[in-house]
């Protein structure tokens, strides 16, 4: 604790004494960074003893932990109402102001923010320290100069200093959230308005601390610990922040100027504007303050007062009678209603303690026990546990009575099971903030209970277990509140003010994007894929700073995409070509189905030199690619075939390995035997509906056709052509609306609710007239399991392939109705429909009798080619002599 400028001479000096041995009183007065408090501070530990009272737990040991710094943990005690630590021989006593134990003898003593004597509430405690409290050798009351008056007409020979503002204060007017300064603390006035505004900052500026009065003092120092380091730029709190707290804060921005002050929802007056705006500026640092979140200005009377520290002096100051009457309940209430004996106080308004009096004086139970002066004395001790809760007064009275009536039982103290109940229900660290701060209040209560020595068999194990509970829920509370409210990321970014260039980056192994520590993004393939911003502003810094560290790795990152091996390189059926599983490429329409263009996903690598190396090295892959997964269709188109062969290698080169027979007729027309014969070396195979080569419908070439025709077509495959299938669903698929040669060029035939693998196709149709010569087709078990499909299918499936129903004996039989389909067949059809009536016998005989030869049948005249067409110069080579 060290201090510079006008206090440096008060460091550990000599004790004031007052003549005729009589100690000193001093009220030193002012506004806020004005340096009262370490001044008291430093005036006690010059002493060999001494107390000073806070207004708040938290600021009691905020000043705790410094002198145990300074002095050790054995030489100091710590006094509030649900939090005692006391060495066995301490020497200074920090407390709160209601915990003080007045009963102490101290060199020193010490009252902070002694204008809280005008508080409606609390006023009553502060006045009767004012009044009655006081050391051997010196005594002091720090505060606002707005009490000098009263304080002169009630301790008349008290000696009055005012110590000016180490620094200034100057108002800003209004800001926009986005805009607020850094290092800038946000007020509202409810717990709700807090975390609201909270949310906004996090998303706007990446996060913020969050300092509320409901906070155990382990979690509030761990939030104003975060924003002291510069974790986050922002504070969003409570007024509670207008008492001492010591932070480096530039700006106080009012998110709300109204607040509910327990009775009614009013204006901020003058005092209360200076006292928290106060906090902006320490020591010689100029502080600002204005108003924020869509909020009216403030007057300019306020603004003013604010700014030259001139407010109106205190009137009145709050009192209420020390000297109880303990015969009964009814005389002590009573007894708490005396008029104040000077006309410069005003009766206290009813307190808690109070109010719960009142209600257990009701309760017939309590008024029996409460017989006597002791135990009148023990049912007002009962009535000071403070209501942390925040429950309903007559909720807060019930567990006051179960307190009492626990203490004056038969064994005279709160038996362990109770205390076990109680404890038990709140050590869960589940839940969220809301659920979490609940159940620090509650655990609060539960301390000041165990607290009372008295009244518990354990205590130090009872106290010893409330703070277990409340550290591990206040551990808890503060991560649940980091993971709400800071976006550590963002806040690091943001801080730089938008400089990309200030900002550390670079790429991990993994492909990850790393500014400051932080991922901001990845990289697949060629593009950089951001994480979600949290807002546009931060989206910009983003992409700023992964730019230029791209920029620096584009170089490497395509020289290690040239020289990687082509294993890595991938094309999947949706047209994309993935490097190491990611995108780099998208393949397009090109001059022939297996020739299509090539797309780059270039991203970051904005060099035209370097995009084209990328262009370059996948189109050499995808040549490869192609050349090794369709071999077979190459080898067909290089061997030198002519006339007709020529001509449905032809075919089968534009259908990717496979055509429908009737789209190459002609060529088929006037293959000779010998034309059949080299075919079937190539593994071309001929069926009834479809010609293909037979080594391009595996898995690896269905695949890459599907790829090929995906771009040709510019259209999506069917879904389930991953090449595997013999058979692939159509119903309600994309894939049923395609023609009959885009399901060739897949190396598939469509058949209604399926689409079968060209020679499944073939197999199936075989199967199909096998049965139609035996005397009908029964959509059975065995025919799904030909056609790959379920058997629920085949009725619609045989339709399609040109089937319809027919009333057999169990009415599920099936029969040809295309002539082309059937083996058996004669004029009109007549042997096909003697066949049906008559069954397979009687198809035989009429095959024996026309002959299998087709030729009897006249043939429909060929449709003129094209003449523009290719294959209509191979059409004048089949009609030459």
């Amino acid at each position: 604790m060290r201090q510079t400028g006008s206090d440096q001479s008060a460091l550990h000096t000599v004790p004031f004494r007052s003549v005729g041995g009589k100690g000193l009183v001093r009220a030193v007065l002012g506004p806020t960074n004005t340096g009262k408090t370490f001044l008291a501070m430093d005036r006690m530990l010059a002493y060999p003893t001494g107390m000073i009272g806070f207004p708040l737990r938290l600021l009691a040991r905020e000043n705790y932990d410094k002198v145990v710094r300074e002095k050790g943990i054995g030489s100091v005690a710590l006094v509030t109402g649900e939090e005692k630590i006391i060495p066995p021989n301490p020497r200074w006593w920090i407390c709160t102001v209601e915990s003080m134990p007045l009963e102490k003898d101290v060199e020193f003593l010490a009252i902070d923010e002694i204008q809280l004597c005008a508080d409606p509430d609390r006023g009553h405690i502060f006045t009767d320290r004012l009044l009655y409290a006081r050391g051997r050798s010196e005594t002091m009351f720090m505060g606002s100069d707005t009490a000098a008056g009263l304080i002169r007409q009630l301790v008349p020979d008290v000696a009055i200093e005012s110590r000016p503002r180490f620094s200034t204060l100057q108002h800003t007017g209004k800001s926009k959230l986005t805009r607020l300064p850094r290092r800038t603390a946000i007020v509202a006035f409810s717990v709700d308005e807090v975390y609201g505004i909270a949310e906004l900052v996090r998303r706007q500026r990446g996060g913020t601390a969050v300092v509320l009065g409901a906070l155990s003092p382990r979690t509030r120092n761990a939030q104003v610990a975060m924003y002291q380091a510069g974790e986050v730029d922002y504070l969003v709190a409570t007024d509670a922040i207008g008492m001492g707290l010591n932070m480096d804060v530039n700006h106080v921005a009012f998110a709300r100027l109204r607040k509910f002050d327990g009775h009614r929802l009013r204006m901020l007056d003058a005092p209360e504007v200076g006292q928290i705006a106060g906090r902006a500026g320490r020591h010689l640092n100029d502080g600002t303050f204005g108003v924020t979140n869509n909020q009216p200005a403030i007057d300019d009377e306020i603004v003013a007062a604010v700014e030259a520290h001139q407010y109106q002096p205190l009137t009145r100051l709050y009192w209420r009678n020390r000297k109880l009457d303990f015969r009964s309940p009814k005389a002590l209430l009573k007894s708490l209603y005396h008029e104040p004996p000077h006309p410069q106080l005003i009766r206290v308004r009813d307190g808690e303690d109070q109010v719960a009096l009142a209600a257990l004086s009701r309760d017939e139970t309590v008024i029996d026990r409460a017989a006597t002066r002791d135990t009148v004395q023990l049912l007002w001790d009962v009535c000071q546990i403070p209501d942390f809760r925040q429950v309903t007064p007559d909720h807060h009275a019930e567990l006051l009575g179960q307190v009492f009536l626990k203490l004056t039982d038969g064994e005279g103290v709160l038996s362990n099971d109770w205390l076990d109940a109680q404890f038990g229900r709140l050590d869960r660290v589940d839940g969220d903030i809301d659920t979490i701060t609940t159940r620090i209040a509650h655990i609060r209560t539960m301390a000041y209970i165990a607290h009372r020595g008295a009244w518990l068999r354990d205590a130090a194990g009872w106290q010893a277990r409330a703070r277990e509970i409340e550290d591990r829920l206040s551990d808890t509370l503060h991560q649940r509140l980091i993971h709400r409210f800071v976006d550590k990321r963002a806040s690091v970014l943001t801080r730089k003010d938008g400089d990309a260039s200030e900002l550390l980056a670079g790429v991990r192994q993994n492909g990850e994007v790393v500014v400051e520590g932080h991922v901001i993004g990845h990289i697949e393939g060629f593009r950089f894929i951001p994480h979600e911003a949290a807002d546009a502003r931060e989206a910009q810094v983003l992409m700023a700073a992964a730019e230029r560290v791209l920029r620096d790795h584009a170089f490497t990152y395509v020289q290690d995409f040239e020289t990687a091996d082509d294993q890595t390189l991938a094309l999947d059926v949706d047209r994309t070509i993935y490097w190491n599983g990611k995108p780099v490429a998208r393949l397009g329409k090109g001059p022939t189905p297996w020739q299509p263009t090539v797309a780059v996903h270039a991203g970051f690598v904005q060099d035209i030199g370097l995009q084209r190396r990328i262009e370059a090295r996948i189109n050499a892959w995808l040549d490869r690619h192609i050349a090794r997964r369709l071999a077979p269709l190459f080898t067909l188109r290089d061997a030198g075939f002519a006339g007709a062969a020529k001509g449905l290698s032809f075919h089968l080169l534009e259908g990717l390995g496979s055509c429908r027979t009737n789209a190459a007729a002609p060529q088929i027309k006037h293959l000779s035997q010998q034309d059949r014969k080299a075919l079937a070396k190539h593994d071309v195979r001929f069926g009834t509906d479809s010609v293909f080569l037979n080594g391009l419908l595996k898995p690896g070439p269905l695949r890459t056709r599907a790829a090929l025709w995906s771009a040709w077509a510019g259209k999506p495959p069917p879904t389930a052509a991953t090449g595997k299938a013999t058979s692939l669903p159509t119903t309600c698929e994309r894939g049923a609306l395609m023609s009959e040669d885009d399901w060739a060029m897949l190396g598939y035939r469509h058949a209604g609710p399926a689409a079968l693998r060209v020679d499944r196709f073939e197999r199936v149709m075989a199967e199909i007239r096998k049965r139609a010569r035996e005397g009908g087709i029964k959509p059975d078990e065995s025919l799904a399991k030909t056609c790959d499909c379920g058997e629920e299918a085949l009725p619609d499936l045989l339709r399609a392939v040109g089937c319809s129903p027919v009333k057999g004996e169990d009415g599920s039989l099936f029969r040809i109705r295309n002539n082309r389909m059937s083996a058996a067949r004669g004029p009109k059809g007549q042997a096909r429909k003697s066949a049906h009536k008559t069954g397979g016998k009687n198809a035989q005989k009429i095959k024996a009798k026309n002959g299998s030869s087709q030729e009897h049948k006249a043939r429909k005249p060929a449709k003129k080619p094209d003449p523009n067409s290719p294959f209509a110069a191979l059409q004048g080579l089949f009609a030459s002599p």
